[in-house]
């Protein structure tokens, strides 16, 4: 006598209204830019179904796969978050896309100016737009420069982009081979490629981009796929995503001292730690977690 073979329970594929409401529809960022959402895989179930390891329905209630993502969240247990995925479509800057290309856990395919003529289209700055250079972060900005300033500076950068774009176009005409004619186009120049990650590596994306640290073309970019598309694609996660990371605070062994030292009254013994630190940046990181915190800070006074 054979055993009957056990019927594995059909599955059906995890759907999202709210996503499926704006497949191919594309979210405009910067002037020529968009992202817009090719196809995605999973949902917020996936993630608990991937960490319990079961594929039964129904038999948890939503608050307690709430506590779970939340859970796994806090304690960096990264792996069920790669059970999901999306691919987008994103129109961007080149030069906004030589530092999103950096995250290198995603499939990428870009559009070949080898293959096809340049996207005629470059991300243009508003006169009240152009920003001074940090003086205290060699990547970073800080402030802008005055609107006289800047309307000269837009137009100028017009005049650039139009004689490059006729330029390239010229040497198309004259025969010259795609490769080589693109050689002088600048990085305001757009272009556009298929970006498939999974929710893991996207949400590290997102930490990084979405931060006020990061350059402003990139960071309405992360905004724009983190706001519109990942809170509706998986609103359990965007939650704890935003509690447990975007909006905590990481605290180094230093820093725990300083901050128990201040606790107990102690800011003779958080002073010691504090300028035991050698880095100028470091410090001022210190300081500022320590006001965002609610103290004062005894050895500025």
């Amino acid at each position: 006598m054979t055993d009957t073979p056990t019927q594995a329970e059909r599955l059906t594929r995890p759907r999202v209204e709210a996503m499926d409401a704006v497949l191919g529809a594309a979210f405009p960022v910067l002037d020529d830019g968009f992202v817009r959402v090719v196809d995605y895989m999973g949902d917020d179930g996936s993630v608990v179904q991937a960490a319990r390891v079961s594929y039964g329905t129904g038999t948890k209630r939503v608050h307690e796969d709430r506590g779970l993502i939340r859970y796994l969240l806090r304690h960096a247990h990264t792996t069920p978050f790669e059970m999901c995925e999306i691919k987008l479509h994103v129109r961007v800057p080149m030069d906004a896309w030589r530092q999103w290309i950096r995250h290198r856990t995603a499939n990428v395919n870009e559009y070949s100016t080898r293959y096809s003529v340049a996207i005629d289209a470059a991300q243009r700055t508003r006169a009240d737009q152009w920003r001074v250079q940090s003086a205290d972060n060699r990547q970073g900005s800080a402030g802008f420069i005055p609107h006289a300033e800047g309307a000269a500076l837009s137009i100028s950068e017009a005049e650039l982009q139009n004689l490059a774009r006729r330029t390239y176009e010229a040497r198309l005409a004259a025969g010259v081979a795609r490769e080589q004619a693109r050689k002088d186009l600048p990085l305001s120049t757009y272009t556009e490629a298929y970006w498939k990650v999974d929710l893991h590596n996207l949400l590290h994306f997102l930490q990084l981009r979405m931060d006020d640290h990061a350059q402003e073309e990139i960071r309405v970019y992360a905004s724009t796929i983190g706001e519109q598309i990942v809170a509706k694609w998986v609103p359990l996660v965007w939650e704890a995503f935003t509690d447990y990371r975007r909006e905590a605070m990481y605290l180094s062994k230093l820093e725990i001292a300083i901050v128990s030292a201040m606790a107990e009254g102690r800011s003779d013994r958080a002073r010691d730690v504090f300028q035991a630190i050698a880095s100028k940046r470091e410090r001022q990181e210190v300081e500022r977690k320590l006001l965002t915190l609610g103290f004062t800070i005894p050895w500025s006074a």
